[in-house]
């Protein structure tokens, strides 16, 4: 009920939540800004933090977290008083629009009922705002251990400054601009996270994977129960194969592939593992 009178004091306040998603590194919260400014965006959530005007007002970055569990668990709001601290600023905040950022639909229609905004009414993926070629530079970064933060580097070494790497400033171009020539510029904080590949690549044990996967799929829909996962890697990363079982009557919330890919995308998004495939079979469809 409570969450109910939420969406609808936004719904009544005209709020309209939008969303990026796109795969892991693929440099969504490169493009955040650039986004906000064409749609007239006031607020940016993204891997935990609330951001306006290129400032962090709330929360904390899952980026910090030395634990893939906990990054995961930050980025979707699962610990109470980093879910009320942010949901108690973005009440005092006054807008109108408010972007969510993701790897996948499901995962920033998770964040926004967390967050008791309504459920997002447009969603762009990075794959209308970036090249190919970009994307693939943004993927080359991160698996060096690089992430951006949508804010200049100032709002992080403040509090973290062994966690910046380097900042950029990007420069758009923008009929009324503020800048000479037309031009808007916004600087980035890059970091490199406690928990991502800062020396190449990750090795991890079988069963701290395993942990990992089950956390991934709970997450993507409790209803379906693993029972085996099988790990293999060789030079090239890990490949995954998981056995599950699904209740009679109960439909997945989305499909498998969209399961598979939200595998992928958390596991190197938050563990800096390099996973190169994942093989889901249903097992079984059991009664409840």
């Amino acid at each position: 009920m409570v969450q109910f009178i939420r969406h609808l004091v936004w719904l009544l306040r005209g709020v309209q939540v939008f969303a990026l998603v796109g795969r892991s590194g693929t440099g969504k919260s490169f493009r955040a800004k650039l986004v906000a400014e064409k749609y007239g965006i006031e607020l940016i959530i993204d891997d935990g933090l609330l951001i306006r005007d290129q400032k962090i007002i709330a929360g904390r970055s899952a980026k910090r977290e030395k634990l893939f569990l906990s990054a995961i668990k930050t980025a979707l709001f699962e610990d109470p008083a980093h879910l009320r601290e942010v949901r108690e600023a973005i009440d005092r905040e006054k807008f109108r629009r408010i972007l969510l950022i993701g790897t996948s639909e499901r995962m920033v229609r998770k964040i926004a009922g967390r967050l008791g905004l309504p459920t997002p009414s447009k969603v762009l993926s990075i794959e209308q705002l970036a090249s190919k070629e970009e994307i693939e530079t943004a993927i080359k970064s991160r698996t060096e251990g690089k992430h951006v933060i949508p804010v200049p580097s100032i709002e992080i070494r403040q509090n973290y400054p062994q966690f910046v790497y380097d900042s950029v400033k990007v420069f758009f171009k923008k009929k009324l601009g503020l800048l000479p020539g037309g031009q808007r510029a916004f600087e980035k904080t890059v970091v490199q996270p406690e928990f991502s590949s800062k020396r190449g690549k990750v090795e991890i044990s079988e069963a701290a994977l395993t942990q990992m996967v089950l956390h991934c799929v709970d997450e993507w829909d409790d209803a379906v129960s693993v029972r085996k996962v099988s790990v293999k890697h060789d030079a090239g990363g890990y490949h995954l194969h998981l056995k599950v079982h699904l209740p009679i009557g109960v439909n997945l919330s989305g499909s498998l592939h969209d399961m598979q890919e939200y595998i992928i995308s958390s596991l190197q998004r938050y563990g800096g593992v390099l996973i190169t495939s994942v093989d889901i079979t249903v097992d079984a469809v059991q009664s409840h």
